[in-house]
């Protein structure tokens, strides 16, 4: 009897640690509203750089040269947000990729700051596109840390099924 006792009480605490894992790891599941942020974030930091380059009185080749820059931002942060992930994770990332993904982000950032610098501008036009491309790759981080928080969660919980 004691122990069949026993057993049902380590399948219970097994049940017990397995269920309070399992929230602990629901518990760090972006919220659909962080998530819905974030995209909306992104969205509003692209649009407002893109309409406002759209409708500056800039030479074609100037336009380019903003557009170029914000694509590139964006890469390269989305590039080195993963990477600084997988290191986190302990996956495999060579240092040459690592480090050349933060080169590319600090080049776009210094590109656009010099860009800036001597563009014909006012001064609420430079903050202004500035603004937009840092909230533009500040939200593409977010986006992708969430995509890859879910996808690891779901991973996570299909495997213990």
């Amino acid at each position: 009897m004691n122990y069949q006792t026993t057993v049902s009480s380590n399948e219970e605490t097994k049940n017990q640690k397995r269920n309070n894992k399992l929230t602990v790891e629901m518990s760090q599941k972006p919220t659909s509203a962080y998530v819905g942020a974030t995209w909306g974030v992104v969205s509003i930091g692209l649009l407002s750089y893109c309409i406002g380059l759209w409708n500056a009185n800039m030479q074609l080749n100037e336009k380019g040269y903003y557009f170029a820059i914000l694509l590139m931002g964006i890469y390269a942060v989305i590039s080195l947000q993963k990477a600084v992930r997988d290191k986190t994770e302990k996956l495999k990332v060579s240092d040459m990729y690592y480090s050349i993904s933060w080169v590319v982000v600090i080049v776009a950032l210094l590109l656009l700051i010099i860009g800036l610098r001597n563009a014909d501008l006012a001064l609420s036009e430079k903050g202004f596109y500035g603004i937009s491309y840092l909230l533009s790759l500040f939200g593409a981080i977010t986006v992708q840390k969430n995509a890859r928080d879910i996808d690891f969660i779901k991973t996570k919980m299909e495997k213990e099924e």
